[in-house]
C-alpha cells in the first residue's frame, strides 16, 4: 500500500495537501516511476470524499489503507478500511472502489460490463470489480482465508446521481459488491456504520497487513479442476473484461450466425493463460465446441497430461496451431489460441503430405476453423525467426475476411510476484524499452540475486527447494544440445562452465535417466538439475528462476553487445539479419528472467557483465550473502 493512517489523520493530510505529495513519493519508490496525472487527480478528488464520509459517520479511528496492493498481483484496491465490527467486536474490512464517473450505462450485451464516454472499450462494472478484489484477497491473505464474512466490498461513485448511472444497479449486489452514489451519500454513511465501529482499527489493519500470503495458484496444479469441475481462478478487472468479451462474442455468433475475432494482448504474467483456461472450462461446461491450441509442444503436452490425466475427452481439447490444416470451415464454435505470438507463416513443414499443402497462412487457418477465434499473445515474447503472431497480422487477416476484431489489452502483472517494478527493470535492463538499465530497488514483491558462479546459483536454488519452493535453472542457447541419447545412457553434460557442468533438459517426449521429458521439465520436480532453454521454459512459471546469461549477450562499456557466433540455436540461419538476431536474443533473456514468481537469481559467464549486474542488483549481490 502507499499510505496508512486513521480516517481523521487522512482527512487532515488531505486538508493540508501533504497527503498527495506523500502518495506520489511512495508510488515512485514502489513502482520506479511517477504516477500519471490522471491518477494523482483521482487521489485529490476521491480520497477526501471517502475520508469525509468516514468522519461524518463517526468513524474517524477506522484505518484507511490507501492504494492497497493485492498479494502476488500488481492490482491495487483504492482503499481498504480496517476496523471493528459494531456487533461482533471482531475485525471487519471494507474494500472501496472509488469512481469519479457521473455517467455510465450497462453494456448492451452484458450488465457485468459498462460503458462510459471517456473509454473506447467496455470496462468492468465497478460492483463486479470490487467483488473480484474481495474474492481475490480472501483467496490469498491468510488473515481472511478462514473468515470471508469479515470482508465487504463497496463501489462508491461519489459524483453520480440516479439519472447518470442508474442502470449499473442491474449488476448483482451482495456482501462483496454493493453500489453507492454521491446523490445518496447518506446511504453510504449508514452502510459504513453497519460494517465498522467507532473503535480504533489499528489492530485489525495490523492483522491484515501481516496476514500470511498464500502461494500463487500454479496454473498447471489446478488445470484439471478448472477444466473438468469448476472455476479455480479469480479473474480481475481487464482479465474479466476479456473473459466476458469472448463469452459475449460466442453468444452473438450463435444467435446471428456470424463470426468475430478477439485478441487479448499483454506481457508475461498478465494472466493470458489463466483467461484461456477459465474460458475453456466454462465453454466445456456449456457443451460449446471449443479447443485450446498453442505453438508450444511443452505447454500443450503438459496440459494434456495434467488436465486430461483421467479423461480422454479433456486431453483431446489441447491441440497445436498446425492441427487445423484440413479442418472444415467453422467446425468449432471457439478456438482459443494461447501463446499466439508463436504463430508461424504456414503450418506446413517438411513432413507435411503434399495433399495437405494448401499454401494457406496459419493465421488464416486458425481464423477459418472457428466462429470465434481468440488470440492471446505477447509480441515481446517472439524468440524465433518466422514467428509472426502480432496484433497487426491478425487484424489484417480478419479485415481481409471482413470480420470484426475486438482487442482487449491486459496491463496487470501476476507473475514476478505481481511486481510491475521488476518487469520494468528487466525490459530496461535488456534495452527493450528506452531509458537504459536502472538500479533494482527491492519492492517487497520480487527478489533479485546475482550469483558469483554457476555452482553458487545451483546451491542457492537447491536451498530454496529445501524450503518447499519450486525452482529451475535456464540459460541462453550457448552450448550444443545433444538431441539423441542412446537408450540406457544418462543425459550428457552439455552445459559446461569451468568445472561446473550440467545437462540440458531432455529433448523429446520420453524421460532419460530419471529426467522428465521436455514438456514436463518445468512442472516435474525431477526437472531440477537440468538446464532449461527458452523453448522449454516459455509459458511456465516457478517460484525461483535461475538464469544463466551466456556469451551471446555481453555488457561492454555502456551498452549490451550481442554475439551471434556464441549462439548455438539452430533457428538462426546465415540469412537471419543481425538486427533480428539481436532482438531475438534480448527477447529470449526477457522470457527467462520473467519466469519466477518470488525471485530471480542470475549468473553471467562474463566477468564484466557480472560486475554490471551486481552494480544494478542493489544490496544483495550473491547467494552466499543471502
Amino acid at each position: 500500500m502507499l499510505f496508512r493512517d486513521s480516517a481523521a489523520a487522512v482527512a487532515a493530510e488531505c486538508y493540508s495537501g501533504a497527503l498527495f505529495f506523500r502518495l506520489t513519493e511512495q508510488f515512485v519508490h514502489v513502482h520506479g516511476h511517477k504516477p500519471g496525472s490522471s491518477e494523482v487527480r483521482s487521489w485529490e478528488r476521491s480520497i477526501p470524499v471517502l475520508a469525509s464520509a468516514l468522519n461524518d459517520a463517526g468513524l474517524g479511528q477506522v484505518e484507511m489503507l490507501l492504494e492497497y496492493g493485492l498479494p502476488l498481483n500488481s492490482k491495487r484496491a483504492d482503499a481498504v478500511l480496517a476496523g471493528v465490527h459494531p456487533k461482533t467486536g471482531l475485525p471487519s474490512y471494507v474494500i472501496v472502489e472509488l469512481k469519479q464517473w457521473s455517467n455510465a450505462e450497462p453494456d448492451d450485451d452484458d450488465p457485468e460490463l459498462c460503458r462510459i464516454d471517456s473509454y473506447a472499450r467496455a470496462v468492468l462494472n465497478p460492483v463486479d470489480q470490487v467483488r473480484g478484489y474481495c474474492e481475490y484477497l480472501i483467496s490469498f491473505n491468510g488473515a481472511l482465508a478462514g473468515h470471508p464474512d469479515r470482508v465487504n466490498g463497496a463501489a462508491y461513485l461519489h459524483n453520480a446521481n440516479e439519472l447518470g448511472v442508474g442502470g449499473l444497479f442491474e449488476a448483482e449486489q451482495n456482501q462483496h459488491g454493493q453500489l453507492f452514489i454521491g446523490a445518496r451519500r447518506g446511504e453510504f454513511i449508514d452502510y459504513l456504520r453497519t460494517k465498522l465501529g467507532p473503535e480504533s482499527g489499528s489492530s485489525a489493519a495490523d492483522e491484515l497487513v501481516n496476514g500470511k500470503v498464500g502461494p500463487s495458484k500454479q496454473l498447471m496444479a489446478v488445470a484439471a479442476q478448472e477444466v473438468r469441475e469448476r472455476e479455480q481462478f479469480v479473474l480481475l478487472d481487464e482479465q474479466r473484461v476479456a473473459y466476458r468479451t469472448v463469452l459475449n462474442a460466442v453468444r452473438r455468433a450463435k444467435q446471428s450466425d456470424h463470426k468475430e475475432v478477439v485478441i487479448v494482448t499483454g506481457g508475461p504474467g498478465t494472466g493470458k493463460s489463466v483467461i484461456a483456461l477459465s474460458l475453456l472450462g466454462e465453454l466445456y461446461r456449456q457443451s460449446t465446441t471449443a479447443l485450446h491450441a498453442t505453438g508450444s509442444s511443452s505447454f500443450t503436452t503438459t496440459m494434456r497430461k495434467i488436465a486430461g490425466a483421467r479423461k480422454r475427452e479433456v486431453k483431446d481439447l489441447f491441440k497445436y496451431f498446425n492441427s487445423f490444416m484440413a479442418a472444415e470451415r467453422n467446425s468449432l464454435d471457439v478456438l482459443i489460441c494461447d501463446e499466439a505470438h508463436r504463430i508461424r507463416e504456414t503450418s506446413a513443414n517438411r513432413y507435411t503430405p503434399a495433399s495437405n499443402r494448401t499454401g494457406k497462412a496459419q493465421i488464416e487457418e486458425l481464423i477459418d476453423v472457428a466462429r470465434v477465434p481468440v488470440f492471446l499473445l505477447d509480441e515481446h515474447q517472439v524468440v524465433r525467426p518466422g514467428e509472426m503472431g502480432t496484433v497487426a497480422e491478425i487484424k489484417a487477416a480478419a479485415a481481409a475476411k471482413r470480420l470484426q476484431c475486438r482487442i482487449v489489452p491486459l496491463d496487470s502483472q501476476f507473475r514476478c510476484g505481481g511486481s510491475d517494478a521488476y518487469v520494468r527493470w528487466v525490459v530496461r535492463l535488456l534495452g527493450l524499452e528506452p531509458g537504459g538499465p536502472m538500479t533494482w530497488e527491492p519492492d517487497d514483491k520480487m527478489q533479485v540475486v546475482v550469483a558469483d558462479s554457476p555452482a553458487h546459483l545451483e546451491a542457492f536454488l537447491d536451498d530454496r527447494r529445501s524450503q518447499g519452493y519450486s525452482a529451475r535453472m535456464s540459460a541462453g542457447y550457448c552450448w550444443k544440445w545433444t538431441k539423441k541419447v542412446p537408450h540406457g545412457q544418462a543425459l550428457p553434460a552439455d552445459v559446461v562452465i569451468g568445472e561446473w557442468e550440467r545437462p540440458w533438459n531432455v529433448f523429446g517426449d520420453r524421460s532419460v535417466g530419471g529426467a522428465p521429458p521436455a514438456a514436463l521439465w518445468a512442472t516435474d520436480p525431477a526437472g531440477f538439475g537440468q538446464v532449461g532453454c527458452v523453448y522449454t521454459a516459455q509459458g511456465f512459471e516457478y517460484d525461483w528462476s535461475g538464469v544463466i546469461i551466456g556469451p551471446d549477450l555481453l555488457w561492454r562499456g555502456d551498452r549490451w553487445v550481442t554475439d551471434r557466433t556464441a549462439s548455438k540455436d539452430p533457428v538462426f540461419k546465415r540469412s537471419t539479419p543481425d538486427s533480428d538476431v539481436d532482438r531475438l536474443i534480448r527477447n529470449t533473456y526477457k522470457v527467462l528472467l520473467t519466469r519466477g514468481m518470488i525471485g530471480t537469481a542470475v549468473y553471467s559467464t562474463d566477468a564484466e557483465t557480472r560486475q554490471k549486474l551486481r552494480a544494478l542488483a542493489g544490496a544483495v549481490s550473491s547467494p552466499a550473502a543471502v
